[in-house]
């Protein structure tokens, strides 16, 4: 592992063409770097416009340095900051620049996300922060966006030091009663533990409530639409993606591989992906597309499948629909929902709608992917067994499926406590241990108790230069 103690260097715009790229520099000692590439010390926190300075001392281009002092900057260190002319050669100039100016104080190029997990070791943000620096970044809607930018403000973390100090306000409590069993004050019932304990677990399936409703923010949910050729599942994807993204035939095995498109439903992203038509073929390019399609349902959240309704009445095609129904029943877990869409209701009425192929199907729907006739419909399920909630939208803090996780456990250990609690003096110490393990999982959220590795896998997916 490279040192966290030497400077670091990276190009922190992305690749391509721009008016303007900037290259970012961090570390305890940069003034080498400064005074080679500007010429002279600079203000702290005031633009400079000004030469680059080469080796030689020639120019490499113009722009602004700014030059932030710890601790006062974004990774707690002093930083320098030269935005150039946004061409790809200029900021590798920049960059190989800087990198050979700052050679005899250890300067090296920057691993993704370290300016960020500098950042986080040197408390300018806790874990839950940084890891929303990232979300922003990626954020693919709107609202996933303004949450990212709630947590990175602070918000989430807010929450979860709240639950954290409550909860050691209540541990305070039993360790006082094991320490001093003798005395004739029962601290327990005196400060009512029993209702502090109960109202921390509402506090917290709160909070894990708003946490998933932002996890699904940030993940999103996949949907993968099945079904045999011609029921219209390329119809439905660029229905549902308002785009034509995937080739519309009338020959049966037009779509041969996947076409994956993300969209977004009030905020929600959805992960769409068609697939090619599900029969038995001896084309062994269609063959390897039918076992991408199996592949692809098999990672679903939801399943989409597609029935045509103008073909409802056909005794061979409700037999080939049932034989995949049976194969979906084999293949997927029993809780993976399945919604039954039958499409072409513009040239089928929809009364013609067949009853339920399978035992607890749930509502089928009858929709038109050319005209759009319940498409709107359609888009509400897919929220809906997604688990989104309209009406908490606003004011949600985004997460991750590690704070899920980890508020779940949080909730475990605090109904195992409460049952201690309920067998009084025999059990406090076993009380007092979950509670001790409840906060443990509280404080993997915001990082007071990290373990190294998954601090680098969690930096490993940022972009480079933050």
């Amino acid at each position: 592992m490279p040192r966290i103690d030497s400077p670091i260097a990276a190009i922190a715009t992305a690749p391509g063409r721009g008016a303007v790229g900037i290259v970012r520099v961090s570390g305890a000692d940069i003034s080498p770097v400064i005074l080679a590439l500007c010429g002279r010390a600079l203000k702290p926190r005031e633009a400079t416009y000004l030469p680059f300075l080469a080796a030689d001392g020639s120019a490499i281009d113009r722009g602004l340095a700014i030059h932030f002092p710890g601790p006062n900057s974004y990774t707690g260190e002093d930083v320098l900051e030269l935005q150039a002319h946004g061409g790809a050669v200029v900021l590798q100039l920049l960059l190989a620049r800087c990198l050979e100016a700052g050679a005899a104080t250890g300067l090296r190029l920057a691993r993704p996300g370290e300016f960020t997990e500098r950042a986080f070791l040197n408390d300018k943000m806790d874990l839950a922060q940084a890891e929303a620096v990232a979300d922003l970044i990626d954020a693919s809607t709107e609202a996933a966006a303004r949450s990212a930018g709630r947590s990175l403000a602070g918000g989430f973390s807010r929450e979860i030091h709240a639950l954290r100090d409550a909860l050691i306000q209540l541990r305070m409590l039993v360790e006082a009663t094991l320490d001093f069993p003798e005395e004739e004050i029962d601290f327990l019932q005196k400060a009512d533990a029993a209702g502090q304990l109960q109202r921390l677990s509402a506090a917290v399936a709160a909070v894990l409530a708003r946490a998933r409703q932002g996890a699904l923010l940030r993940e999103g949910i996949r949907v993968v639409i099945a079904g045999q050729p011609n029921a219209g599942k390329s119809s439905l994807l660029n229905a549902l993606a308002g785009a034509e993204l995937a080739i519309v035939t009338p020959v049966p095995g037009t779509t041969r591989d996947v076409v994956a498109q993300t969209i977004q439903i009030e905020g929600v992203p959805l992960h769409v992906v068609d697939t090619a038509g599900l029969r038995d073929s001896t084309d062994p390019v269609e063959r390897i597309g039918i076992e991408r399609a199996w592949s692809q349902i098999e990672g679903a959240d939801v399943v989409l499948f597609l029935h045509d309704l103008s073909r409802a009445d056909a005794i061979e095609y409700i037999a080939a629909d049932q034989a995949i129904m049976r194969a979906l029943a084999e293949k997927l877990p029993e809780n993976l929902p399945v919604i039954d869409v039958w499409n072409k209701l513009d040239v089928a009425p929809a009364h013609a709608l067949p009853a339920p192929m399978r035992p607890n199907a749930g509502v089928a729907q009858a929709m038109s992917a050319r005209t759009g006739e319940g498409l709107g419909l359609l888009r509400q399920r897919l929220l809906e067994l997604a688990g989104w909630q309209p009406a908490a939208a606003e004011g949600l803090y985004i997460a991750r499926a590690r704070h899920v996780q980890a508020l779940r456990q949080v909730e475990i250990h605090l109904g195992l406590a409460a049952q201690q609690l309920a067998a009084q003096a025999q059990a406090l110490d076993l009380m007092a241990e979950e509670l001790r393990l409840a906060q443990n999982a509280l404080n993997d959220i915001t990082g007071e108790f990290t373990p190294d590795d998954l601090l680098g896998v969690i930096f490993s997916k940022f972009c480079i230069g933050k």
